[in-house]
């Protein structure tokens, strides 16, 4: 699992009072991202814009997405441009991918098979390792959760 993912996963079990929009977590979402980036070597940052790093591709399909869309030549574009390209409708992205993986689970609410939807956690081992990160107050993931 990614930054990314344990950040969506802790953002599906929020505490009552604090709920994130998606546009909030689409933009938290690119952030985790690029970090993960940054410390795959994928990319490096010069002042204020991305520059590719290393030709290493990550292993997870969304964050070889997020490799894939760094600007490959000067002029290297600027983190904050990237994270609003990036982060536009991630939030969505990142549940399509985590509902592939077993890690979400579509349930229908009330007693009608007709209802709405609503999207569930699964308990599994991606599941529980985010929130052992979040209870051990990993201080990237605890500043992505914040923001």
């Amino acid at each position: 699992m990614t930054t990314a993912k344990d950040l969506f996963i802790i953002a599906m079990d929020p505490v009552p009072d604090h709920a994130v929009g998606q546009g909030d977590l689409s933009l938290a979402l690119a952030g985790a991202e690029l970090l993960d980036l940054i410390g795959a070597g994928v990319i490096t940052v010069d002042g204020d814009l991305i520059v590719p790093g290393g030709p290493s591709a990550p292993d997870d399909r969304l964050l070889g997405e997020a490799a894939a869309r760094i600007t490959g030549q000067p002029p290297y574009e600027r983190i904050e441009d990237w994270l609003w390209r990036r982060g536009r409708d991630l939030a969505a992205a990142y549940q399509d991918a985590l509902e592939e993986d077993g890690e979400l689970t579509q349930k229908r609410s009330g007693r009608l098979p007709f209802g709405p939807r609503r999207v569930e956690l699964v308990d599994t081992p991606g599941r529980r390792r985010a929130v052992a990160r979040r209870e051990e107050g990993e201080p990237v993931l605890a500043a992505l959760a914040s923001a």
